[in-house]
Formats: structure tokens, C-alpha cells, sequence
């Protein structure tokens, strides 16, 4: 029994391990290529874009239906990847690392109030790990990267007016931009959890646990930005219906 959980904890620090270089190559790599935007942005943007159009055929043909509904699938698919990927690829930079940032503490959040509070399943039947208490997480995460942009906002136009106001003081006197934040932090998260939810209820369907291997511990980049790829899509949307 001693020499059993030494080795448990062996392999499980030796996945750990796996996952934190892999962790710091994946981010690595994408900030660089958000970071120069241009070329470099649109070619990494076309080669997730390809890979995750590639994932996702796969687990379709696992699908347990005709090829009709296979067929179907894979065109709603390439819709969703190519909708997020121009998305992404036409929205402002910063608009661009911002909602990346809140999908990102979506996740976070998620994931330690989950582990923290437990509690009653969202939808046991899709995602079993899935709980409220992880999704208010998840709210709070996003919200807490919009009222930072915010702050970030409201300070540098409180040192552009130069008339005394701190940027709490701006943000004090207009609530309802406050209450928008908070609005849009949530909308943001369960946008989020619902892109999880989606692959997660692919690969159960499929009969997988990962989307893909090509990221050493944490399966296939499907698995990665799942929940980007509603975000980036609303967003896109959204900035077209204000442009036009």
C-alpha cells in the first residue's frame, strides 16, 4: 500500500510537471503572437483555427448518428471556429486581450470556488465538475478583470482632467457604468462556461476525455479555448451592431 501511493504521488507531481511547461509554452507562444499582432497574430490564429477545426471533425465522427447528422454537425462547426477566429482576428487589440484575460479568470475562478464551495451540479448528465458555485466564480473572475479595465480607464482620464477626481471618484459618480461592467462580467462568464459545456457534451458523446493530444497534459486545444470561442463570436457581434 506505501509503495502504491508513493507511486500515485510520483505520477501525479511527474503531471503536474507536464502540465506547467506545457502551461508556460502554450502562453508563451500566444502572448507573442497577440503581443505583434499582424502576420504573426493571423497566421497562430489560422493554425488554432485549423487545428481546432480538425478536433472537432473528429469527435463528430465518433457521433453515434447518420452521416447526414454528421454532416450537419461539421458545418455548424466550421461556422462556430471561422465566426470566433475572424472575430478575434478583426476586434481591437486591446479589445482583443481583454476578453481573453476574462475568459481566462472565468476559468480561475471557476475553478477554485468549485473546488472550494462544491455544491449542487449544473448539469451532471454534460459536465459532472460543473457546479453554481463555480459558475459564480467565474462571475466574479470576469467581473473583476472588467472593473480593472475600468479603474485602469477611469485613472488615466482622472490624470488627463487634472481636476482633482481620483478615478474611484468618477467611477462613484456614474453607477449605472458600474452596473454594465457587472452586467457584461457575467454575460462573459456563462458565455464561457456554455462554449465548456458544449465540448464537454461533443466529447461525452463522442466517448473521449480530451478533445486532442497535441498539448502534453492537457489534451487538445479544443480543450483549451472552448470558452473563448462564444466570447470572441458575441463580441464580434456586438462591435459590428455598434459599428454599423
Amino acid at each position: 500500500m506505501r509503495a502504491g501511493g508513493t507511486e500515485g504521488k510520483s505520477r501525479a507531481k511527474s503531471d503536474l510537471g507536464v502540465r506547467l511547461v506545457s502551461a508556460i509554452v502554450m502562453v508563451a507562444i500566444a502572448g507573442t503572437a497577440l503581443a505583434m499582432g499582424g502576420w504573426p497574430l493571423e497566421i497562430f490564429v489560422f493554425l488554432v483555427g485549423g487545428g481546432l477545426i480538425i478536433e472537432m471533425v473528429g469527435l463528430v465522427r465518433r457521433f453515434d448518428m447518420d452521416s447526414a447528422g454528421k454532416a450537419l454537425w461539421v458545418a455548424g462547426g466550421l461556422v462556430y471556429i471561422c465566426a470566433a477566429c475572424a472575430s478575434l482576428l478583426a476586434m481591437p487589440g486591446t479589445v482583443r486581450w481583454l476578453i481573453i484575460l476574462m475568459v481566462i479568470a472565468t476559468d480561475t475562478g471557476a475553478y477554485f470556488a468549485g473546488r472550494r464551495f462544491g455544491g449542487r451540479k449544473i448539469a451532471p448528465a454534460i459536465s459532472p465538475s460543473k457546479t453554481w458555485a463555480g459558475l459564480y466564480g467565474g462571475m466574479t473572475g470576469a467581473t473583476l478583470v472588467m472593473v480593472g479595465a475600468l479603474f485602469l480607464i477611469l485613472n488615466a482620464l482622472a490624470a488627463w482632467g487634472a481636476d482633482g477626481r481620483s478615478a474611484l471618484d468618477l467611477m462613484m459618480e456614474r453607477p449605472v457604468v458600474i452596473v454594465v461592467v457587472i452586467g457584461i462580467g457575467c454575460a462573459v462568464a456563462v458565455l464561457a462556461q456554455a462554449g465548456d459545456f458544449l465540448e464537454s457534451w461533443m466529447k461525452r458523446r463522442a466517448g473521449v476525455k480530451d478533445s486532442g493530444k497535441l498539448i502534453p497534459g492537457h489534451g487538445g486545444l479544443f480543450d483549451r479555448v472552448d470558452g473563448l470561442l462564444p466570447v470572441a463570436i458575441a463580441t464580434g457581434l456586438m462591435l459590428w451592431a455598434t459599428a454599423a
